[in-house]
């Protein structure tokens, strides 16, 4: 069975502590750079994972991604005229 998952933004101080944030969820993503990284986590087991992850020094800042909560059914969306002239004219 397929569990709802949501994103976690974690924002540290270095990089060399990755490996511990590891274990609470599927690491998709760290920058160098920014010094940031992207883990997916269960959304039942937001609140915790949060506050085990915030007790790391390394951590700095812990953000949610909104993704799952925007709404994408658009309405009184208006076609374009030239896009449906081209589809009738198979091209």
């Amino acid at each position: 069975m397929r569990k709802d998952r949501l994103g976690m933004i974690v924002w540290f101080h270095h990089m060399k502590n990755l490996k511990q944030l590891k274990k609470y969820g599927n690491l998709i993503y760290a920058s160098k750079r920014m010094k940031y990284a992207v883990i997916y986590v269960d959304r039942e087991d937001k609140a915790e994972i949060e506050n085990k992850v915030l007790r790391y020094s390394f951590v700095s800042n812990v953000e949610w991604s909104h993704k799952p909560f925007v709404n994408t059914t658009y309405e009184n969306a208006k076609p374009d005229k030239a896009k449906q002239y081209d589809y009738k004219m198979g091209i």
